[in-house]
This record gives C-alpha cells, sequence and structure tokens, in this order.
C-alpha cells in the first residue's frame, strides 16, 4: 500500500557550519581534498537523517555535495571556462559573474552518479535527485560558441539524458530537473523549454518531475516578486503543454506566494508537488496552515497525486528553522491524510 500524500523537499537544505558558511548562496568550501570529500559524505548522512527524524517520506541529498544548483554539473563538462567569466543578467532579475561556453560541450564522466549510490546505500526510502534543467542551465552561462540559446539547450539536454540515465540505474526512484526559467521565457518555454526536458528524460523509466519555482528568499527575487501584482499567473504559460509532456510530476510553489490555486487545474492527471513551505520567509508554519494549503489543492488535485513539499529549496535559511518548517510539513500533510482516510 502506498503512502497517501508522500512528503519531500524541493531541493537543497542547509549545510553544516563546518562544511560552508550557513545561510549563504554559493558559500566557498571550508575544508579541501580528502577532508571536503568526507566533509561532504558526512553533512549528506546529517541531512538525511534530518528528513527523516522530521518524518520526510521521499527523501534527497539536500544537495550537500553541491556549491550551487547549476553550476555544480556545469563545472563537470567540457567546452565549458570558469577562468573566463562573464557577467549577465539571470532570469532578467539579477546580474551574476558566470562561466562562459568556449567550445562543444560534452560529459566525460558522471557528475552526481557516486554521491547518489551512497544516498541509496543509507537508505531504503524513495529518493528523489534533482538536476538543472536545460533552460536554466543556458541563462546561467554566457555563450560564446554556439550563439543560440535553443542550440546549446539540446545540447545539454543530451548530456541530462546521459547522467539521468545512470542515476537511474543508481537506484533514484525520482529524477527532477529544476526550471526557474520557465516562469520567464514563456516564448522559449513554448518553443523548445518543454522539447528540450522531454529529451533530458528520453527513455528514462522512472519518475520525472520538473520543479517551477519563484526562487530562493534572496533579495533579488524578492524585489522581482513586488513587481508581479496580486495575482502571479506564469504558470498559466507553460502548464498547458507541461500537461501534454511526459513529466510524471510537476512541483510548484504555492504557500504565501499569489499563485491561484485553480492554475494547478491546468496540469490535470499529473502527480503535482504543492508547495505548502514558504522558503522566502524565516517565519515557522503551523501543521494546521500546511493542511489548508493541501486541503485548497485538493479542489484540483486527486489526493493520489497530491505529494506536500517546499516552495523551493532552503540552503539560505538556518538549520533550525529548516527543520521546524519539514517537521511542520509532515505534521500538516498527516492531518490531512487523516481527514481523507476517515
Amino acid at each position: 500500500m502506498k503512502k497517501l500524500l508522500p512528503t519531500s523537499t524541493a531541493g537543497s537544505l542547509p549545510k553544516p557550519s563546518w562544511l560552508a558558511e550557513p545561510e549563504t548562496l554559493w558559500s566557498p568550501w571550508k575544508l579541501q581534498d580528502g577532508g571536503l570529500i568526507e566533509g561532504k559524505q558526512d553533512a549528506l548522512r546529517l541531512s538525511l537523517q534530518e528528513q527523516q527524524h522530521a518524518g520526510i517520506d521521499i527523501v534527497s541529498d539536500g544537495e550537500q555535495t553541491r556549491q550551487h544548483f547549476v553550476t555544480t554539473f556545469i563545472e563537470h563538462l567540457d567546452g565549458v571556462d570558469f577562468e573566463n567569466r562573464k557577467t549577465v543578467r539571470i532570469r532578467d532579475r539579477y546580474d551574476a559573474s558566470v562561466p562562459t561556453v568556449v567550445g562543444a560541450v560534452a560529459r566525460k564522466k558522471p557528475v552526481f552518479v557516486e554521491d547518489a549510490k551512497f544516498l541509496r546505500q543509507q537508505t531504503k526510502q524513495p529518493i528523489k535527485w534533482a538536476l538543472p534543467g536545460p533552460m536554466t542551465m543556458i541563462d546561467t552561462l554566457y555563450d560564446d560558441h554556439y550563439k543560440s540559446r535553443e542550440k546549446l539547450a539540446w545540447e545539454f539536454a543530451t548530456i541530462l539524458n546521459q547522467e539521468a540515465k545512470e542515476l537511474e540505474a543508481a537506484g533514484v526512484d525520482i529524477i527532477q530537473f529544476d526550471e526557474p526559467a520557465f516562469n520567464v521565457f514563456f516564448d522559449e518555454v513554448n518553443d523548445w523549454g518543454v522539447a528540450t526536458l522531454e529529451r533530458a528524460i528520453e527513455g528514462l523509466k522512472c519518475e520525472t518531475a520538473v520543479h517551477i519555482c519563484y526562487g530562493y528568499g534572496i533579495k533579488a527575487n524578492t524585489d522581482w516578486k513586488k513587481t508581479l501584482g496580486s495575482e502571479w499567473r506564469q504558470y498559466e504559460e507553460a502548464f498547458p503543454k507541461l500537461q501534454k509532456s511526459n513529466i510524471d510530476i510537476v512541483s510548484l510553489e504555492c504557500h504565501n506566494s499569489h499563485v491561484p490555486m485553480e492554475l494547478i487545474e491546468l496540469i490535470r492527471g499529473k502527480k503535482v508537488m504543492v508547495g505548502a513551505i514558504d522558503v522566502a520567509s524565516n517565519t515557522i508554519e503551523t501543521p494546521e496552515e500546511v493542511a489548508d494549503t493541501l486541503r485548497k489543492a485538493l479542489r484540483f488535485v486527486d489526493a493520489d497525486k497530491l505529494y506536500p513539499c517546499t516552495n523551493c529549496g532552503m540552503a539560505p535559511l538556518s538549520r533550525a528553522i529548516a527543520r521546524a518548517k519539514l517537521s511542520a510539513l509532515s505534521a500538516g500533510a498527516e492531518i490531512v491524510r487523516q481527514e481523507l482516510s476517515n
């Protein structure tokens, strides 16, 4: 009997202070060489244990072994020069210094597969692994080679597909592609964004998910959100195409955001990871608030397809707050599970 309303996180969890600077995105590692490898594995174990203690059903690595959800993957590819950096606008919101594509991109060796095998050894629970989506990858680079966002996205999709197949073989149950760029570049999403995502999942037998959010709780994102008005309808642009796609699960942001819940109707038939935890605030949700978000979502998604989740990654939060938020997510899901079984 499969558990109803299985909980999970959207991605990152805070790193321990001995591994990286707390509450900081892109923080440099505090360890080196063999010590860093061991430290990352220890952090992964710890992150898993914290998820288990909080009652999370579908666990992850908490992204403990990567500095950033996009660039850590790109660092392992040929054709990208990290010394030769350019400043670009990321998702039309903020400037960042990013690496440059200087030649054909290729994946010479697996990126996260050893980490995934290590996580698989630690638990019998279902595990989810996050990868950056093709469109979000090209948005975090300066392309001096292909000179075409679409062409580079197709190249990345092929590389992601290689990685995803090896992650599946390592025992990953759900592979999630993070595509915050889907909330920004609407014409591209519909022209080729969803198509490149389909290329990335080609031939996979495990479940696949796409995570589309409004970003971490950093200033550039919160400032951008203030410009979006009282209703955030960005999902309306990508959802119809995703509903027709082969992606199994769509992960989206709900709690404390201005996303109208009825937009979930546009992906009817898909499993939905509903973000019931706000990652842009230190306020800890009550189980009842979580339950309320899930009840609202149940008007538009069948109970057997609802997966309670966080809005986005929690890397910039403190560990204590992240832990409390995960516990609230579990407790809120349990309230609704009881209601559904009565």
